[in-house]
């Protein structure tokens, strides 16, 4: 019997109730599935980790703790870390304080005399402009609290989703057709090396970034130099949008604690060329290959990423379109789709044909996880 033909306007139709339905459940059931979407991540990005130690013969339960026991280690180091910088931050905030204070009465009579808005004015406009961003500050605090009440969570997902990996990966290959295993076994794996090779690879781009801006920051005498480059760095991980708030920030410092505009200046060219190395030399070669995806996109999904779960549904939104995109372009229906999602350039052959050119070339992260995994 033939397969039956629905008008387009059907599909259209069924498609956006699909998404409206998909964008309410992911809403409503954020607190549930944000921890368990960072655990998914995190035991991607364990799991050669755990193979190794399995390798030496450990026994599966001890080589998942040592592996996460590494893994959190790491992570408190650099809360320590940025704790001690913080607690330096505080100690000189009085005398900050009484210097943004001398800046926004001078701001606040330059916009007296040159465009005529008197003081009381100003304050009225400043009150609006805190009164609608009441919303924002205490939805991004609730999200924060949410991130903190369900942490505990995290090791425990990370652990049961590493202990039960054979029995998902079974049950993904018992659930589709026969004659489709093999496409099956093709996207889990290439899921699996690209968000693999892309976190590992993420990671040691923030920390070569850190280093460029905690010097460049040195170098220009800003306050506080290692603590703005390592929130820089960890800000860059949101593409485009957390690059401008990184500049924002010792920009900001700058401005209090110097007089002249000379560092400021030099701040926004040092970062403007430590980011034109990130974009050109460091994300090609180092992080995964495979999660190109272009710039529009990006802004767009990190944008709803925000407005779905907040600040980390801005981390977690490229890793999960990157997943999207590679089953994509695994099924011959959705190719254009990936197609669309992806950075691929798309050459004009000399018939007029179009083809896409690819690389096939292995970055720095997916290299660091084949050797893991060997």
């Amino acid at each position: 019997m033939p397969n039956k033909e629905y008008p387009f306007f059907i599909k259209s139709t069924v498609v956006l109730f699909g998404l409206i339905l998909l964008t309410y459940t992911l809403l409503n059931l954020r607190d549930i599935l944000t921890p368990l979407a960072f655990a998914l991540i995190i035991s991607i990005l364990l799991n050669p980790l755990v193979n190794r130690f399995l390798r030496f013969k450990m026994p599966k339960m001890m080589a998942i703790i040592l592996a996460m026991f590494i893994a959190l280690v790491l992570i408190a180091g650099l809360i320590f870390f940025l704790s001690s910088q913080i607690a330096q931050f505080g100690e000189s905030a009085p005398l900050l304080t009484q210097k943004f204070n001398h800046l926004l009465v001078e701001g606040q009579n330059w916009l007296q005399q040159d465009f005529g808005i008197d003081v009381q004015k100003q304050m009225q406009l400043l009150n609006e402009a805190m009164n609608s961003s009441k919303a924002v500050i205490a939805q991004t605090l609730g999200t924060a609290l949410g991130i903190l009440g369900v942490v505990v969570l995290i090791p425990v997902y990370v652990f049961l989703l590493l202990w039960n990996k054979t029995r998902i990966l079974n049950f993904l290959y018992e659930v589709f057709a026969e004659e489709h295993s093999r496409k099956v076994a093709d996207v889990l794996s290439e899921t699996k090396m690209a968000i693999q090779g892309y976190m590992v690879g993420l990671l040691i781009e923030a920390a070569i970034v850190a280093t460029l801006n905690s010097t460049a920051l040195l170098i220009l005498g800003v306050k506080y130099a290692i603590l703005f480059g390592v929130l820089g760095a960890l800000l860059n991980m949101i593409p485009y949008l957390g690059g401008i708030i990184a500049i924002l920030l010792p920009v900001l410092m700058a401005t209090i604690t110097k007089d002249g505009y000379s560092t400021q200046l030099g701040i926004i060219g040092a970062y403007a060329i430590i980011q034109f190395i990130d974009n050109n030399f460091l994300v090609p070669n180092i992080v995964s290959s495979k999660v190109q995806i272009n710039a529009l996109v990006s802004i767009i999904i990190v944008l709803l990423g925000g407005a779905l779960w907040g600040i980390s549904g801005m981390f977690l939104s490229i890793p999960f379109l990157a997943i999207i995109k590679i089953i994509f372009d695994r099924i011959d229906d959705l190719k254009p789709w990936g197609r669309l999602l992806g950075d691929d350039i798309p050459m004009v052959h000399r018939r007029g044909k179009q083809f896409w050119k690819k690389s096939n070339k292995k970055t720095l992260g997916e290299e660091v996880v084949k050797d893991l995994e060997s």
